[in-house]
């Protein structure tokens, strides 16, 4: 494939936020290639292996964690990189690092340590995300953070889209090396976007189906699913319905990859510029209008029959308990933190919770689930082993 006008050219990247000198370059790599290795050996890469994507510290091996999660939307994204003609490096780099923010325990985590942090600005993913590769993770001798290139932190602040009021971290990271908040981020950060959508709707219906949360039946008073299960009975008769089912997740997951592909090609006809693509009213990089219906239909679903189905509102309300309690034992005692975090805690209320959160935001969920043992003697049963 051809490489599209549209694409981000890593030799023409706006740079870094601390110059790079000549001798640091290890190997014949561009800006966006190292970007990305510089996230694979990354700390908080590795963590995402522990962190929750659906189930909350699941005992089974073949559930879905932050980590295969990453790996999965990095794989739809080169495809659909590949297919347009975009830097597939960029692509992934912003894939693989799209969650890195992520709190333990998932949303149910997010949302306990924004409550508990509201009074100081409360907690975003995305801005921690940015917050913990821009100055978190700092691994090099001459700057704090990865130092990753500026196309890479565009597309993770933006990966919802333009930011008109940006959380705090963000904000204060943005006033150190602007990222253009207010527009659109580039093609690459766009399929970046909607490669996690297409991964988690489909693969979350494979571990909801395998924890027996989801009813298959249920499933299929999706229309579109319906139809695609029709054809899938009709082309291989007399195979058992498990094989079946994985045939469904791939089948869906190669019509969505496709009509982004063909949508993203018709939007942008006429586009001469990544300014173009920037400075756009909309999202360029996307579903169809029809194939979005469906993908509205089927997370309503996913919410209505799984992310908010009791046995997960049960583990999600433990899990907002260890958080909650995790934050108070800190602010209380800062000792209890350990190490350089406990040492460094800043006086300013403001500073000193953005501290206690960091702490938090980077443990896995085994990780948090002993701490809250260690400093109360117990904690909340039924979210897995430590």
């Amino acid at each position: 494939m051809s490489r599209s006008h549209l694409a981000s050219d890593p030799a023409a990247s706006r740079g870094r936020e601390f110059a790079h000198q000549q001798s640091e370059t290890r190997g014949p790599r561009s800006a966006f290639q190292r970007d990305r290795d510089r996230i694979i050996h990354s700390i908080a890469f590795r963590r995402l292996k522990s962190k929750t994507q659906v189930f909350v510290a699941p005992d089974g091996d073949h559930y879905r964690t932050r980590l295969t999660h990453s790996l999965e939307v990095a794989q739809i994204g080169r495809v659909i990189a590949r297919a347009l003609g975009l830097d597939e490096d960029l692509t992934e780099a912003l894939c693989l690092a799209h969650d890195i923010g992520h709190p333990p325990f998932g949303h149910a985590g997010e949302r306990a340590l924004h409550d508990a942090s509201s009074r100081q600005g409360g907690f975003d993913h995305n801005a921690q995300t940015l917050r913990t590769l821009m100055r978190l993770e700092s691994p090099y001798p001459s700057h704090d953070g990865l130092n990753l290139s500026w196309e890479v932190l565009e597309g993770l602040a933006k990966h919802n889209g333009p930011v008109a009021e940006p959380h705090p971290a963000l904000g204060e990271l943005d006033t150190a090396f602007p990222l253009d908040l207010g527009q659109w981020g580039s093609l690459e950060a766009q399929v970046a976007a909607v490669a996690d959508d297409i991964a988690y709707d489909n693969h979350d219906i494979d571990d909801g189906l395998r924890a027996g949360i989801l009813d298959f039946d249920d499933l299929l008073t999706l229309d579109f699913l319906a139809d695609l299960w029709r054809d899938i009975e009709e082309r291989y008769p007399g195979v058992p319905h498990e094989r079946l089912r994985r045939e469904l997740v791939r089948s869906q997951i190669g019509l969505m990859v496709n009509d982004v592909i063909m949508h993203t090609r018709s939007s942008t006809e006429g586009m001469e510029s990544i300014d173009d693509v920037r400075g756009a009213a909309r999202m360029l990089g996307g579903f169809s209008p029809e194939m979005f219906e469906q993908e509205r239909a089927l997370k309503k679903f996913m919410y209505d029959r799984l992310y908010y189905h009791p046995q997960q509102v049960a583990a999600g309300e433990k899990a907002r308990e260890v958080i909650s309690r995790l934050y108070a034992a800190y602010d209380q005692d800062p000792e209890l933190m350990g190490g350089g975090w406990s040492s460094d805690i800043p006086q300013q209320a403001a500073e000193r919770s953005r501290h206690i959160v960091d702490y938090i935001a980077g443990m896995t969920d085994h990780f948090a689930l002993e701490q809250c043992r260690q400093i109360y003697g117990k904690a909340p049963s039924g979210l897995g082993t430590v």
